[in-house]
């Protein structure tokens, strides 16, 4: 999401033809929460399912088919800031120690060299010999609509930006963009309320695959005005009302948009969908907006997580709030940079693990959760996050697995009893993390 531009004025018309050709195309809206389209999410349920190995998305070494693209090993996890400016060394350093390690778009005038030099990464979206991939034009889907005019080079604001005006030109901005591309560099691009709310699996498909190797999509649950509405985050509930605040504002939701994304792919050529979260006030001083706090920005991360996100964007600036700024990480760090900067340690704690093959159908759980089940040497590990605002108790069942639950970074742990243990999650935050021994009478 770019800041508050004139681009703004322009979505509530390009709405209208995004509509129009979704209609024109028997368009099937996208799936409710809880049912993707997509046939290998990793969410568990209680359904029983054989025990089975796999992949993350793209495979665990995908990175390693780019020119100097970012790390393969598994101990890397992308932790990515959005439009930031790199201009100095004291920059890196604050991103850097908040567990940043990668820049997605940057400011025309930041020293991309001096981020390749301090290890980390930059996806600007523009040609740079020091840059590890290229960032395709954002949120296309609003602002120039799915469809295959002509691009007159024009932004939102320039003048008219498809030929004929008026007409949507969303997929060819991509392919054209694309072209520039440096060679066999990793493509990344970001998108909107179009390919997640507006448009047809058909529709939104067209920008989902072929067009990049990365894919991401901003939707902020916790503070956007907008999004409670019927024809937005009413896909949850197939449009067919405005949610409740106990619906909408949930850190679940996030992990609807990560399964939104997978589900438009292709199964036999997943590509990484990485994560969008707001860690401040984007959406100005408006009624019907916040800043998110710190359990909801882990509880959100961990929603992606779980439902396979391979990588976490944070949009970095504030439009209103008492810190306005376009660096929230380096100037309103009291509030949120704590928690963030535990979560992103975490995360790069848990990088080998998050990187290994989920253990699908080795966990089942009643109760208000959503989890991801993975296998990393010899342990199970199960990922669990709430998925209803009052939270509850929640049984686990496993189908392997030893006798022991050790509660990641909560200093307890849980007896596993003729193959179940339970656990409470306190609201809607709650996001619990396992580690079992035994992985090995799994069978793999």
């Amino acid at each position: 999401m770019k800041p508050q531009t004139a681009w703004v004025l322009g979505v509530v018309a390009i709405a209208s033809i995004v509509l129009a050709v979704a209609a024109a195309g028997g368009a099937i809206p996208p799936s409710p929460h809880g049912t993707s389209a997509s046939s290998a999410s990793p969410t568990q349920n209680v359904t029983a399912a054989p025990v089975a190995l796999r992949q993350v998305d793209g495979g665990q070494a995908y990175y390693a088919q780019f020119r100097a693209g970012l790390p393969a090993e598994d101990s890397f996890f992308p932790i990515g800031v959005w439009l930031e400016s790199v201009l100095d060394k004291g920059n890196v350093s604050m991103d850097s120690d908040a567990g940043i390690n990668t820049y997605v778009e940057l400011t025309a005038n930041s020293n991309v060299q001096l981020i390749q030099d301090s290890g980390m990464f930059a996806l600007p979206s523009f040609p740079h010999e020091a840059a590890a991939g290229y960032t395709l034009s954002d949120e296309v889907d609003m602002w120039a609509g799915p469809g295959d005019a002509q691009w007159t080079g024009n932004y939102p604001g320039e003048g008219p930006v498809c030929s004929p005006d008026g007409t949507p030109c969303g997929y060819t901005i991509q392919r054209d963009r694309r072209a520039l591309a440096p060679k066999e560099a990793m493509l990344y691009a970001n998108y909107g309320k179009g390919v997640t709310f507006w448009e047809s699996d058909t529709v939104a498909g067209k920008f989902v695959r072929g067009l990049q190797d990365v894919v991401s999509a901003d939707n902020y649950w916790f503070t956007d005005p907008n999004i409670c509405g019927k024809g937005e985050g009413g896909a949850i509930v197939d449009y067919t009302r405005d949610l409740n605040p106990d619906e909408c504002r949930l850190a679940a939701n996030y992990g609807w948009t990560i399964d939104r994304l997978r589900g438009l792919q292709d199964p036999s050529a997943m590509i990484p969908v990485w994560a969008f979260i707001e860690n401040g006030h984007p959406s100005g001083d408006v009624a019907g907006t916040k800043t998110i706090t710190g359990p909801e920005l882990k509880a959100a991360v961990w929603s992606s997580l779980i439902h396979g996100a391979r990588g976490i964007i944070y949009f970095n600036h504030n439009f209103g709030g008492p810190c306005v700024t376009q660096h929230v990480i380096r100037d309103c760090g009291k509030d949120i940079v704590p928690t963030l900067t535990t979560v992103n340690k975490q995360i790069t704690d848990l990088a080998p693990v998050l990187n290994a093959p989920f253990l699908d159908g080795a966990a089942t759980a009643t109760g208000p959760v959503d989890l991801a089940t993975k296998l990393h040497n010899g342990h199970v590990y199960i990922f669990a996050g709430a998925n209803k605002n009052t939270g509850g108790a929640a049984t686990f069942t496993l189908k392997c697995g030893g006798s022991t639950a050790v509660v990641i970074d909560e200093n307890r742990t849980i007896p596993i009893v003729a193959g179940t243990f339970t656990d409470t999650f306190a609201d809607g935050n709650a996001v619990h993390l396992y580690s079992i021994e035994g992985g090995g009478s799994c069978g793999f």
